[in-house]
């Protein structure tokens, strides 16, 4: 059986063919820029899902806000590990960023049981007292945006495309109308994956630029 096997060529391939369909189904679609449409096409390219296109929110300058973040070596705070896993750490500290996630910290099991919160929660307390410049993505948990969002405390940007029933479209609302640079999913489609591809393709973007 002839098929392609060979990692890049298939990821090439795959992008190819989104292309192809965006250009087939939505020929008024128009991209803003370069890094709106590399963002778009691998969540995409992540999901299989071509909703994204319609989705997707961007508030004004938050690509050149989150990349100029990102290229001036900020922490990246995730919700989930999977979220943390996903994310090209490599490249990221090659502008002098890291990655962290607080979900399974100590004290932040604690806190969480303490107070009656989720360890979500618990674990942006944690990252707020930490000292730089942060970054904040979420991907799985609503109550971490929410969080972060009643805390009203300025940070770098956020990613904030949690999924589910309870509380995500309304975070992500909520983001929507936030004084944050951010990218925001709207309704309830979302998920870790999504998350670490919209950090994934600013990182590529700035190594490529």
């Amino acid at each position: 059986m002839n098929y392609i096997q060979q990692p890049q060529a298939i990821e090439t391939k795959s992008f190819e063919i989104i292309g192809e369909i965006v250009r087939e189904t939505r020929p008024e679609y128009r991209f803003a820029s370069e890094l709106h449409e590399a963002v778009i096409k691998r969540v995409i390219h992540t999901t299989a899902d071509f909703d994204w296109l319609d989705i997707l929110w961007f508030s004004e300058h938050a690509l050149d806000s989150l990349c100029a973040a990102l290229r001036s070596g900020c922490t990246v705070y995730t919700d989930t590990t999977m979220a943390l896993s996903g994310i090209n750490k490599s490249l990221l500290a090659s502008f002098g960023g890291e990655c962290r996630c607080y979900i399974s910290d100590p004290h932040v099991v604690r806190q969480a049981k303490e107070h009656g919160i989720t360890r979500s929660m618990a674990a942006v307390d944690l990252a707020l007292e930490d000292e730089g410049e942060k970054v904040f993505v979420f991907g799985n948990a609503p109550t971490a945006l929410f969080r972060l969002l009643e805390k009203d405390t300025p940070v770098r940007g956020v990613v904030g495309v949690p999924v589910g029933f309870v509380g995500a479209e309304e975070s992500k609302e909520a983001l929507t109308t936030s004084h944050l640079p951010a990218i925001a999913a709207r309704g309830r489609k979302g998920g870790s994956n999504v998350a670490a591809a919209i950090v994934n393709a600013m990182l590529y973007h700035m190594r490529e630029a």
